[in-house]
């Protein structure tokens, strides 16, 4: 997908108030943050910010965070946070790389992964975000028995996805390699962008739920 680029949206961003700026000082402290103690859900690769800001609207006893590294896409959330503001949500500019420089050991509750990028070749593998790197990553931010959520339309990038599980020490709780025809995992799902676009087409959607052992 190729990114339009918006004009001067590093600056609008960097002067939201839905932002946050220098998220590593706020490094075990994000339940401060939030000014209470509930608990904290991450997506990572947010995009324009839908389906982050569905589960806030359903559920206002979670906080949650949405990272996003491309700031013409993290600007599109923060026009609709303007026009509906959510108190428990925080949005952050950055890769996901560096996550366990902002996030402490099991600050985090649950993590989302919507339709990451596949990055296709094989020695970008590291790169992708259900990778055995990541997965390292985010066992050191999870609390005990914390979950990851995958969703994806990308076959290969699924298949990629189931076999680093048990090669990680995760557990597979659900999976489904028809979302929208799963009674059980369809409950309560919420759409993103991505996800209308694609089932619209006639793709199947695949998802797990993986748990930190």
């Amino acid at each position: 997908m190729r990114l339009r680029n918006v004009t001067g949206s590093r600056e609008m961003i960097a002067e939201s108030e839905y932002v946050v700026h220098e998220p590593e000082l706020i490094k075990g402290k994000w339940q401060e943050e939030f000014g209470n103690e509930n608990p904290i859900r991450l997506e990572i690769g947010m995009g324009k910010g839908r389906f982050l800001m569905e589960l806030a609207r359903r559920n206002p006893q979670i906080n949650y965070i949405g990272i996003e590294k491309y700031s013409t896409v993290l600007l599109r959330a923060v026009q609709k946070m303007e026009q509906d503001p959510l108190p428990n949500i925080r949005l952050i500019r950055m890769d996901a790389e560096y996550i366990t420089d902002i996030f402490s050991e099991g600050e985090i509750d649950r993590i989302y992964l919507n339709f990451s990028d596949p990055w296709p070749k094989d020695r970008h593998a590291a790169r992708r975000l259900p990778s055995r790197q990541f997965l390292a990553r985010y066992d050191q931010i999870l609390k005990k028995d914390g979950m990851i959520e995958f969703k994806t339309d990308n076959t290969e990038l699924f298949v990629f996805a189931e076999e680093e599980i048990e090669d990680s020490g995760w557990k597979l709780l659900q999976i489904t390699h028809d979302l929208h025809a799963d009674e059980e995992m369809r409950k309560d799902n919420v759409m993103t962008e991505y996800e209308e676009r694609f089932s619209s087409m006639g793709n199947p959607i695949h998802k797990y739920i993986i748990q930190k052992i």
